[in-house]
């Protein structure tokens, strides 16, 4: 089944990326989060979820470690009280460019050439929009 195949993929990952992230001092949600931050700094809440695919309810907790660890700061955006934007932290930027090998070392890991790393990422990104898709409107 392909749901296992992703399900104990997904497992796999998170062998793979549990020493790397020790080193960073963060858990793999975190790192998830930082990753979205480290592309687009300054994003709101909403922002954030949507991207990753969580609900603010699992992310504030998130950002609340992540700010206790001095990463990131929340601020109500002076614009838009309802929003929260979240910005990185100079210790933040600092620790992106201990994470630049990760991808690399994921890469090496899958066995993989690039090229078909990549186009496997397209595949599994366009068969959760559909699934996703499928569940917001069932038949």
């Amino acid at each position: 089944m392909l749901c296992f195949a992703i399900y104990s993929a997904n497992h796999a990952f998170s062998r793979v990326y549990k020493p790397l992230l020790k080193d960073l001092g963060l858990t793999f949600p975190q790192f998830l989060v930082m990753a979205a931050l480290w592309v687009e700094d300054g994003q709101n809440v909403g922002a954030i979820g949507e991207k990753l695919c969580l609900e603010s309810s699992t992310l504030t907790p998130l950002l609340k470690r992540l700010e206790a660890l001095g990463y990131v700061t929340r601020n109500r955006d002076p614009d838009d009280e309802r929003q929260v934007r979240v910005n990185l932290t100079v210790d933040a930027k600092k620790l992106r460019k201990k994470s630049l090998a990760i991808p690399g070392c994921l890469l090496a890991a899958s066995g993989m050439t690039g090229k078909d790393y990549m186009a496997l990422q397209r595949n599994v990104a366009r068969l959760r929009d559909a699934l996703l898709e499928s569940a917001a409107n069932p038949p």
